[in-house]
């Protein structure tokens, strides 16, 4: 990951009013975190016209689908590099309609000097909404201005500068690999020549864990893909299997069974205090946990023949079932913002399905598997096939972001 300087400059002082059968008028300056709170409450608009008084500029929201941009001239050595993953970031984050500078109500620009980019972002009556210097390969830092971009505009959470790993059988056995976010980058990481499955990324993706068969059991290992150490951190009798970091990357959840069948445990991330959560005659998988590390939701068939979802304090306790619509559920992703789980269910084939947890709802949004949410709550990454696919679950607008690697599997995704 390329570096921030602290040569930072983002208007954010900004004086809001919202444009629906009445106004809301917000007189107090609002900073970074109020912005996300105020933005995360309500789908928004930056109306193209931003009127100014004084020192404060005023932008006006009004409901809409997305905010009209355009990434204007980027010059220096990487500039074209840099314009090209602007567009494609700025575009996938479903936020934006891209058009020219002309018609638009906030144009991207900047320079490039080799080794570091200098971003700036104007509105139309060309006061800087935001001017930020980014230090790194061209790739890194045109992802971290597209997020910052995106933050800053939305309140939103942006999702390019992330990674995300894979299984992939290209070889001809089951191995890992790595990615950027938008496919790029792809690297193969274990090269163990037998199974490695079930790859889990750290929130902040400087360590993986997988499910490996080197000792010809299934043990947990962790690999630190800064320095490239591996070491075994689950390595009971039995199977040790699925492993899921909590929102802090300090504890691990998994399935384990010394006990008998397969139950859901919880031990540090280095494989320490391991302890267990469920008493099942059934088998528990798949765990995910809530985004304040409190809950997890995870797969599992005791009481009926198919698998259900359900969830458990991760502190242990009974677990209760989560109605689905479906009669076979597994592979659940819990949402960021805490609203939604994500799944796969089966119908006449797998399909990727979400229940809000909110209204109880549950919508179908395709054929696929193994779901697994962004940073930002709106885009799953899932397999189909011979492809990994990028989903917009708002618009809907899917794109492949790994294709030609044989059959690819179990995605997870950086935060």
């Amino acid at each position: 990951m390329g570096g921030h300087s602290p040569d930072v400059r983002c208007n954010c002082k900004l004086h809001l009013r919202w444009i629906s059968s009445t106004y809301l008028n917000l007189t107090a300056p609002m900073t970074n975190l109020s912005l996300r709170s105020f933005f995360g409450f309500f789908p928004v608009l930056l109306a193209a016209s931003v009127a100014f008084g004084q020192d404060t500029p005023t932008i006006t929201i009004r409901k809409s689908d997305s905010i009209n941009l355009a990434v204007g001239t980027i010059s220096g050595p990487d500039a074209a590099a840099i314009s090209q993953v602007l567009k494609n970031d700025l575009g996938i984050s479903g936020w934006f309609t891209m058009g020219e500078a002309s018609g638009s109500a906030f144009v991207v620009g900047g320079t490039s000097t080799g080794g570091s980019l200098r971003g700036e972002v104007k509105d139309r009556n060309g006061s800087v909404v935001l001017a930020k210097t980014y230090s790194g390969p061209a790739r890194p830092v045109a992802h971290q201005f597209a997020d910052d971009i995106v933050e800053t505009l939305t309140g939103n959470p942006g999702i390019a500068d992330t990674k995300i790993a894979f299984v992939s059988n290209r070889t001809g056995k089951k191995e890992i690999y790595t990615a950027d976010y938008d496919g790029a980058n792809v690297k193969q990481l274990t090269n163990d020549g037998n199974i490695s499955v079930a790859p889990a990324l750290s929130p902040d993706g400087k360590k993986l864990a997988y499910t490996g068969y080197q000792s010809g059991y299934a043990d947990i290992y962790l690999i630190d893909l800064v320095s490239g150490a591996r070491n075994r951190i689950a390595k009971f009798p039995g199977t040790n299997s699925g492993a899921a970091f909590s929102p802090d990357g300090g504890r691990i959840a998994c399935s384990v069974s010394r006990d008998g069948n397969p139950e859901l445990y919880v031990m540090g991330s280095n494989g320490s205090g391991p302890r267990r959560l469920t008493k099942t005659r059934g088998v528990e998988s798949s765990p995910s946990w809530s985004p304040d590390g409190r809950e997890i939701v995870y797969s599992s068939d005791d009481g009926g023949s198919s698998p259900r979802l359900f969830r458990i304090s991760s502190g242990g306790g009974a677990g209760r079932a989560i109605s689905t619509g479906f009669g076979y559920s597994t592979e659940p992703s819990w949402s960021p913002d805490g609203h939604k789980i994500a799944f796969s269910g089966r119908s006449d084939g797998f399909v990727i399905a979400i229940t809000d947890l909110r209204s109880g709802s549950n919508r179908t949004l395709g054929s696929g598997e193994d779901p697994v949410w962004g940073a930002n709550s709106r885009h799953l990454l899932f397999s189909s096939g011979s492809s990994l696919m990028l989903l917009d679950t708002v618009s809907g607008r899917s794109v492949p972001v790994i294709t030609g690697m044989g059959r690819v599997s179990e995605p997870t995704w950086s935060r």
